[in-house]
């Protein structure tokens, strides 16, 4: 299949869609799981919901609105979670991707982070959001993007998967 290797094909693609269809989802051993130290719960799920619906949402915008792939998403999770990683050790330095798109979607999803740290500071009179958490929610989203990618170097499979539970047209309202 040609479609998102070597054709840069629009999402409403008939051809892609169907072709979708047939994709068959990538097969993940424990060895091809990053970041398997950070466990990711139901518990956590459900405490972090709006975090995980709010940065999944930042992340569809900034799919949406450049030419990212899911490789970009890919690339920009793993530099903001190497960046929350280092703060955990106390120390403050933001690891940066060569990759436009990729720097693009990081920029993106940096700012969500600071606007919902405003938001809720601004509900709550304090600061309630946790480093901690945002690794969970960073690395959730980054092993979803290891289920839903195709693997192909114009892929978008994951990018679809986000549209399709996370639209783009509005933050989520938050819950206090």
């Amino acid at each position: 299949m040609q479609r998102e290797v070597t054709i840069d094909c629009p999402l409403d693609c008939f051809y892609l869609l169907e072709a979708r269809k047939h994709d068959k989802p990538a097969e993940l051993t424990e060895a091809d799981i990053p970041n398997r130290d950070v466990r990711i719960t139901e518990d956590f799920l459900r405490q972090q919901e709006q975090l995980v619906l709010w940065l999944a949402n930042a992340l569809t915008r900034g799919m949406e609105t450049g030419k990212a792939v899911d490789r970009d998403a890919r690339e920009a999770l793993e530099a903001l979670i190497r960046t929350y990683r280092t703060l955990e050790s106390g120390l403050i330095y933001e690891t940066r991707t060569p990759n436009p798109y990729a720097a693009g979607l990081q920029e993106a999803l940096k700012t969500a982070i600071e606007d919902l740290r405003k938001l809720l500071a601004e509900k709550t009179g304090m600061l309630t959001l946790r480093d901690k958490d945002l690794l969970g929610t960073l690395v959730f989203l980054q092993r979803l993007e290891l289920q839903h990618a195709n693997g192909r170097r114009r892929g978008r499979a994951f990018y679809d998967f986000l549209r399709a539970h996370f639209p783009a047209e509005q933050p989520p309202a938050l819950v206090t």
